[in-house]
């Protein structure tokens, strides 16, 4: 058996979607906030499984979100294992890039997932909460390796079980790529029923993937991609161990790391 390769992708929210970026707290430790849903859904009788389409209300977070957006459905991809009250680990994409590169992973390899989180103070409110940039007493300064303003962190990870990608199946059977058309839904609605793509009308995503939910999940503390003096510039985990050059917006691009690259990031993460 080869050792274990990684990918990983950026995800959650940001600027654009839903407006602002979820927080990383002076200790490392965050939260992960979906995106809103943007695609046409499905009316919930034909979702795989009976349960509704959460919205931003319905969110485990440590802070209040904006209330004309309570009754946003949310994109809640990944799920990750007790998160937002999630037991699986899954994710699907539609966006070739991104997919091509997760299409290429095996069981036992590990798809990662980065977004850009703010640095708030613990006890922030929330996006135009009172407190939204003022320390709070007693709140220690920021351990040095984040970075001030924003950064982009690994936050979460799903170790690979399966993976069905366009064009070839199951890939704990068998190799492939990606294509122009969604993966069969029904073989993924049999590999991933959760999965919030399979609530969306038409069903779009190029490739699914469903992980070992003992092995997949949040992490405890994030682990910078972005330098400590800067967000915006890359730090060695980008430079040296990735596919990504770390030069232009490289926090929006999928990152592959080979297997010695693999065991090195594990090992930072494990220390995280």
């Amino acid at each position: 058996m080869r050792d274990p390769r990684a990918v990983a992708v950026n995800v959650a929210a940001n600027t654009n979607q839903p407006g602002f970026r979820g927080p990383v707290y002076p200790d490392g430790s965050f939260a992960y906030v979906p995106i809103p849903e943007s695609a046409a859904t499905l009316p919930r009788e034909r979702f795989p499984v009976d349960e509704p389409l959460p919205t931003y209300a319905d969110l485990d977070l440590p802070f209040a979100v904006p209330s004309d957006l309570h009754a946003t459905p949310v994109h809640l991809d990944p799920e990750l294992p007790g998160v937002h009250g999630r037991d699986r680990a899954t994710y699907g994409d539609p966006h070739g890039v991104k997919a091509g590169r997760i299409a290429g992973l095996a069981p036992g390899d590990w798809l990662l997932f980065y977004a850009t989180l703010s640095l708030r103070p613990h006890g922030w409110l929330g996006p135009g909460g009172a407190s939204a940039d003022a320390a709070v007493d007693g709140d220690p300064a920021p351990d040095a390796d984040l970075a001030p303003d924003w950064g982009a962190y690994l936050f979460a990870g799903i170790r690979v079980e399966r993976v069905l990608a366009v064009g070839d199946g199951d890939r704990s059977e068998t190799g492939g790529g990606t294509g122009d058309a969604a993966v069969d839904r029904e073989s993924a609605a049999a590999l991933a029923p959760t999965n919030a793509h399979l609530k969306r009308d038409p069903f779009d995503a190029r490739v699914v993937v469903a992980g070992d939910p003992a092995a997949s999940g949040r992490f405890e503390r994030v682990v910078p991609l972005s330098d400590p003096e800067a967000g915006a510039d890359a730090n060695r985990l980008v430079t040296a161990l990735s596919s990504d050059s770390g030069k232009g917006p490289w926090w929006r691009r999928p990152m592959a790391f080979d297997a010695d690259a693999t065991a090195t990031l594990l090992e930072r993460i494990e220390r995280a």
